[in-house]
């Protein structure tokens, strides 16, 4: 540290209507082995109405954190980090979602690494603990195992695209986000053209392994679907910005879902010919859901991970063939999916 960047960590909050998570993620913040007058938070409220600014101030004098509390008329979570980032001290700038709980060596796994080279950007993994919802370890599943994803979210060392930190656990070194600007306007997927451009500076990014949030994700399926949606039609999206971010694995999905409607549809009209098909489908479903009750040590995720799975897939794969549509053979201008909430 110096008197430049009195800290080595500044960790970037956005949140809106979420004071029952970030209690959960700030109890985290202040477990953490790393030390305390080494890192501050910055928690950006997007306008939120459920008491969060009368909680954070109570907080803040009964924890040993250094916690700032900035405010903006709900923006959006990628205004809200720019904020956040005007604000902060840190040598780092860290993102966490409100709705993740910190390993108590969270900080600790970063710091070990950037004390060994001064590296541009970071990034870790999200996962699920014992305690939490069947729901909501299917969703960990289908969107961090190799047999639905190919690993592009980092989770796995067989990886079919280029690894990008996302905003639920990444950061940044502060002179870099001076040299290239914050985060853009789009409504999904701007923490991945944050992350190309950080990449495009030529400075190494790299993965550490074990600095692990806990991520509590979505709570129905509906929200899930809308937000695999979102992230189909925002690949689109930072295709028209920057072709690199649009690999041949990113296709898969809508080749899935395009396949899944073929072989129904051939079904209806074929029933005594393909009656193996959907039974194979459901086979290879129940078999992930197997899988993930060997991988969670819980038996009712097989209950979960068959639903999940195509939502996840059909959900992707449906706003990127819409996106795809709209945006590269009509040439319309940018296609945002869902709009209703940034935080839903």
């Amino acid at each position: 540290m110096n008197e430049i960047d009195p800290f080595l960590f500044s960790v970037i909050i956005p949140t809106y209507n979420r004071l029952n998570e970030i209690s959960e993620l700030l109890l985290s913040l202040n477990e953490q082995v790393f030390p305390q007058e080494r890192f501050e938070v910055l928690v950006v409220d997007d306008g939120s109405t459920d008491g969060t600014d009368a909680f954070i101030q109570n907080f803040s004098q009964d924890s040993g954190l250094n916690i700032r509390f900035l405010r903006q008329d709900h923006k959006g979570p990628g205004t809200a980090r720019n904020l956040g980032m005007e604000h902060a001290a840190g040598k780092y700038l860290l993102f966490i979602d409100s709705d993740c709980i910190a390993h108590p060596r969270w900080l600790q796994a970063y710091a070990d690494e950037v004390e060994k080279r001064d590296v541009a950007g970071f990034g870790g993994p999200d996962r699920v603990r014992d305690d939490f919802t069947p729901l909501q370890k299917a969703i960990d599943y289908s969107m961090t195992s190799f047999l639905t994803t190919g690993g592009i979210r980092g989770h796995s060392k067989k990886k079919l695209s280029k690894y990008y930190p996302r905003s639920f656990n990444m950061g940044v070194r502060k002179d870099i986000v001076q040299k290239i600007g914050g985060m853009n306007d789009l409504r999904h997927g701007q923490d991945i053209e944050f992350s190309n451009r950080i990449i495009a500076c030529g400075e190494p990014v790299i993965k550490v392994e074990n600095a692990v949030v806990y991520h509590k994700r979505r709570t129905s399926v509906r929200k899930f679907f809308k937000q695999v949606y979102n992230w189909g039609v925002a690949r689109i999206n930072l295709y028209k910005i920057d072709k690199k971010m649009l690999e041949p694995v990113h296709f898969f999905p809508a080749a899935g879902t395009v396949i899944t409607f073929l072989v129904l549809l051939l079904f209806l009209i074929f029933p005594a010919r393909l009656w193996p098909l959907p039974l194979i489908g459901v086979f290879i479903l129940i078999l992930m859901g197997i899988h993930g009750i060997v991988h969670y040590k819980d038996f009712r995720v097989l209950f979960f991970i068959p639903v999940i799975v195509p939502t996840q897939i059909i959900g992707y794969g449906l706003g990127f063939i819409q996106a795809y549509i709209r945006r590269i053979i009509l040439k319309q201008d940018r296609f945002t999916g869902f709009v209703r909430n940034y935080y839903k």
